[in-house]
């Protein structure tokens, strides 16, 4: 019999206050712009874009929200006994797919070192779970884990194994490890590719699964690092200096039904392996197949079992790295799109928490609030076209402003959006930051106002763009076109003009179009589209002049200006690796591999 540890009361306040608070933001822009619809007359495109609204700014209402119940609190670290030496064997699992071995293979070095210095490591083991396809990309993997092996003197508990067919591609290669070698272990980190974590991190996040029984994951909160260009540069700092607020946010309404983003996570192996079997979706992807978006499903499933899931938002230490531009940003979340879309199969899968159902559906509505948002200034435009209104209210009985009204809806529309959804929990947030004197840790007052505002500007700008990819994205989705799941690029990101034209020409079509089209109905309308139209018009000169390098005094975070240890070690082991060439090294290549 399962038995549901009940919600605390802290996540239930939580909930009821950032959803309460969020449909009566919806309500309030929903009547708001039928009042305005209503100055000449209420007419069918007034309700269109009213319920466009209503959609899109409950979820502005929820992002808000997150960053204001973030602010509230403080992170904490749960009291545990941290004197208690770990009595657990843990492994440590790093997927890979078609990745740059020297650069994957010399983080798990400097990992392996970091936890040596703790006098813990010895509970510590590593597995590189390889899902490569290409047989020369393979060959290098084996030839950087003898060299590897060599170096940290791995014999026994470094280990490497490639299947021989990526079903299932990450969960599955995650799930052929625990029914295969799960039973060797107690905990499981699982990373990807270009994860790095500090020693001490690990060890922690040990000790608080082995001092909670029915804790099942532990999330950590990951921060970007080693962004070279304007983009990936900003992305780091957005994730450093406002993520950890949103996540003391989520962290509050999610409660014991946590959230799993995939990596960077710690998993009690045998709930993992009772509770997490995916099934295969009937039918054919992109709806059907392998569920993509496994990371969600995971945690529902372990919460559906009565395991803890939880986001522990004090940890420190946990990193990975970023997409360098734009369209490598837009590729990884085509991918996170039809996964989550997924998710509408599984809303009504028995016995599910309904929290985790309302999960999914936050996640759908990420991307489905792009299409609104669209639906919206499309309606706004279009509006002039729709002649006469079908229902008329006398404005002696409902006053109104003088402002015409198709100019004066779309404005307010603009406003909501743009302050509502990158303005000002932003701005809380950077206030807070400020009166706190979190801002040392970014190079001072002066400096991390500079970052914040740029980065605020920079977000205003590529919102339009991203808005679009990720329309995009849905209609794929919708018509049956399957994105699988494409190798990363974490190559140094730089783009030409011609490269970023041939990504996002359709883009500046329309853009264009959408201008000439307002030029035609309603020239008034110029102005307020603006800001949505002369980005995707220039979208390619954006894409590219952000994927250039950025300025090393932009946008300073803490682990830039003091570097965390196991940054430290990666670089080491990485500028001795690529000193030398491990093809020329003929000891490695007659070296005996060790398999899971």
């Amino acid at each position: 019999m399962t038995i549901v540890p009940p919600v605390s009361r802290s996540a239930n306040a939580a909930r009821t206050v950032a959803l309460t608070a969020s449909v009566l933001a919806a309500i309030a822009a929903f009547s708001l712009f039928l009042r305005f619809g209503a100055a000449d007359g209420l007419d069918k495109i007034d309700v269109v874009r009213s319920f466009f609204m209503l959609i899109a700014t409950f979820w502005l209402g929820w992002g808000a929200m997150q960053a204001l119940l973030g602010l509230t609190t403080r992170a904490r670290a749960p009291e545990i006994d941290r004197v208690q030496p770990l009595t657990s064997r843990i492994v440590v699992l790093v997927p890979i797919y078609e990745e740059d071995p020297i650069a994957t293979f010399s983080r798990i070095a400097a990992m392996d070192m970091s936890l040596a210095t703790t006098g813990q490591g010895d509970h510590f083991d590593f597995a590189i779970l390889s899902d490569t396809r290409d047989d020369f990309v393979a060959a290098r993997e084996r030839l950087w884990y003898l060299r590897l092996l060599r170096d940290r003197d791995g014999q026994g508990r470094i280990f490497y194994r490639r299947r021989a067919a990526n079903t299932g591609k990450k969960a599955g290669n995650v799930e052929d490890f625990i029914q295969s070698s799960g039973a060797a272990y107690e905990f499981a980190i699982i990373l990807d590719a270009d994860s790095l974590i500090e020693g001490d991190t690990m060890v922690e996040i040990a000790r608080r699964m082995q001092a909670d029984p029915k804790l099942g994951l532990l999330q950590t909160l990951p921060r970007i690092i080693l962004a070279r260009s304007r983009f990936g540069r900003a992305m780091q700092f957005s994730t450093a200096f406002n993520s950890p607020v949103f996540a003391r946010g989520l962290a509050m309404m999610q409660g014991q039904t946590g959230p799993f983003w995939g990596h960077n996570a710690i998993i009690r192996v045998r709930a993992f392996a009772q509770s997490c079997g995916l099934p295969v979706l009937a039918g054919k992807p992109p709806f059907g197949g392998h569920i993509l978006s496994h990371d969600y499903v995971e945690a529902a499933l372990l919460a559906r079992a009565g395991w803890t899931v939880r986001l522990d938002d004090d940890l420190e230490g946990s990193f990975e790295e970023g997409p360098e531009n734009i369209v490598d940003h837009a590729k990884r979340d085509r991918r996170w799109c039809q996964g989550n879309l997924q998710h509408t199969r599984l809303l009504f899968a028995p016995g599910l928490r309904g929290w985790s159902r309302f999960v999914f559906v936050q996640g759908i509505l990420s991307y489905l609030v792009s299409i609104f948002w669209l639906g919206f200034l499309l309606a706004s435009i279009l509006a002039p076209a729709f002649g006469p209104p079908t229902v008329y209210f006398p404005t002696q009985y409902w006053p109104m402003p003088v402002t015409p009204p198709d100019e004066t809806t779309l404005a307010i529309g603009l406003i909501i959006g743009i302050f509502g959804m990158l303005v000002l929990p932003k701005l809380m947030i950077g206030a807070d930051a400020v009166l706190r004197g979190r801002t040392k840790r970014f190079g001072g007052l002066w400096p991390a106002t500079v970052s914040a505002m740029t980065e605020l500007l920079l977000s205003s700008i590529t919102a339009p763009i991203l808005m679009m990819y990720q329309t995009r994205s849905v209609f794929q989705v919708l018509l049956g076109r399957d994105g699988g799941w494409p190798a990363h690029d974490r190559g140094d990101g730089g783009l030409r003009v011609s490269d970023a034209f041939a990504a996002c020409y359709w883009i500046v079509i329309l853009g264009l179009a959408g201008l000439a089209l307002a030029s035609v109905l309603s020239s008034s309308l110029i102005p307020w589209l603006l800001p949505v139209t002369l980005p995707m018009v220039l979208s390619p000169f954006i894409i590219s002049w952000l994927s250039r390098p950025g300025h090393p005094t932009l946008f300073l975070t803490p682990e830039e200006l003091s570097p965390a240890p196991v940054m430290q070690l990666r670089a080491e082991v990485l500028d001795q690796w690529q000193a030398g060439n491990v093809d020329e090294q003929p000891e490695l290549v007659s070296g005996r591999l060790q398999h899971v």
